[in-house]
């Protein structure tokens, strides 16, 4: 019975994207090609829209009480509408941060779904609790993976690929738990996912994306990946620790914290735009939108397993935590000396040839979107 919902969930979204696919060029839902823009025609922005809808209208088919997801409901559809403006008008950065403010904070204050501490990070006993801290954190964690999901959706599929895979690993979590209730919610939002996907991948009959994510689906995929994140990592009943959620959600984070680090060595703003992000290395370095797609999603694929393991194996919290540590301090590296990795693999990167190269490629990302990022490119 259950699966008969993800199949509505799917096939619901497929076929809300084709309606709204032909609905965007009325209303002005496109990404057009033009200056920096590297993709072909003008592509709808309408999939965060039909894979909100989808997942709403089947989350209430669902007999599991909602009382607890209202908030999340809420937050959600305050985002989508603030993505389709900015689609849309093009807000101001400081606009769409104040709007996730505001999505954040109903999640703690309305939803009850807060970071109160964050494990045992010194040994096996010593908690670590946040006491006054504990709101801002929560409101400073939940942009960021707002955030962090919207800089890695650079490349046809990453985005939705990467978010469903992290949706895949807290199902495993809550199934082994016998948490029934929240495996169902995440499994109908895998499965517009999946018929976003459908649309947004590369095929041998699909050689470009016909819809893009838009603002309005990264917030929204980014908040729902939040929510379950801290939902699942704190309280006396936890069901995964947060140093688990760290390796759950490892590549957007650290990719994200990564450009914000080194734009501010540069002495810039941490929320300016760049092509300096790994998905654009790897296409500078010759990979292809597929390929650079496939290598991250084995990436974050590879981080969900080490996290997953290290949790039902009863690895110590701290010992996690550290070795997440690690792993950023060598993805740092690893861009900071970008060139040397690359011809170590024997790709060069070469900024001029890949200019080109990427102007006769397609793919999503910052230089496509509309909005904050797209009018500070614009500038320079």
């Amino acid at each position: 019975m259950y699966f008969l919902y993800f199949i509505i969930a799917f096939g619901m979204t497929l076929q809300l994207l084709l309606v709204l696919r032909g609905l965007a060029p009325k209303i002005g839902l496109l990404d057009a090609p033009g200056g920096r823009k590297a993709h072909t025609g003008a592509i709808p922005l309408v999939g965060g829209l039909g894979m909100f809808i989808a997942f709403c209208f089947t989350l209430l088919m669902l007999e599991h009480p909602i009382g607890e997801l209202r908030a999340l409901l809420a937050g959600a559809t305050l985002l989508v509408i603030t993505g389709v403006m900015d689609d849309l008008h093009e807000l101001s950065s400081s606009a769409r941060f104040a709007v996730q403010i505001i999505a954040s904070l109903m999640m703690v204050y309305w939803g009850g779904v807060e970071l109160t501490d964050l494990g045992y990070l010194v040994s096996s006993d010593g908690l670590v609790e946040l006491g006054w801290f504990s709101v801002p954190l929560t409101v400073f964690a939940t942009v960021g993976v707002i955030n962090a999901l919207n800089m890695i959706d650079g490349v046809d599929g990453l985005a939705g690929s990467v978010t469903a895979l992290t949706l895949v690993t807290l199902i495993v979590v809550a199934l082994t738990a016998g948490d029934i209730g929240s495996s169902m919610v995440l499994g109908l939002l895998l499965a517009a996912i999946g018929g976003f996907l459908v649309l947004n991948l590369r095929f041998p009959w699909q050689p470009r994306a016909r819809v893009f994510m838009g603002d309005a689906g990264s917030m929204f995929l980014g908040l729902m990946l939040a929510w379950f994140l801290i939902d699942f990592s704190q309280g006396e009943q936890r069901l995964i620790s947060p140093a688990t959620a760290l390796w759950l959600l490892g590549v957007p984070l650290i990719d994200t914290v990564t450009m914000m680090l080194r734009r501010m060595l540069k002495r810039r703003s941490p929320f300016e735009p760049d092509r300096e992000h790994f998905h654009h290395v790897l296409m500078l370095a010759g990979f292809s939108p597929l390929k650079t797609m496939l290598i991250m999603v084995v990436g974050s694929a590879t981080m969900a397993i080490i996290g997953l393991a290290g949790h039902y194996q009863g690895v110590p919290e701290w010992v996690m935590f550290y070795g997440f540590l690690l792993v950023f301090a060598a993805y740092f590296l690893m861009i900071q000396y970008a060139w040397k990795v690359m011809r170590f693999l024997k790709h060069s990167i070469n900024r001029r040839q890949g200019e080109r190269r990427l102007a006769n490629q397609t793919f999503q990302g910052p230089d496509r979107r509309s909005g904050a990022d797209r009018r500070a490119r614009d500038k320079r």
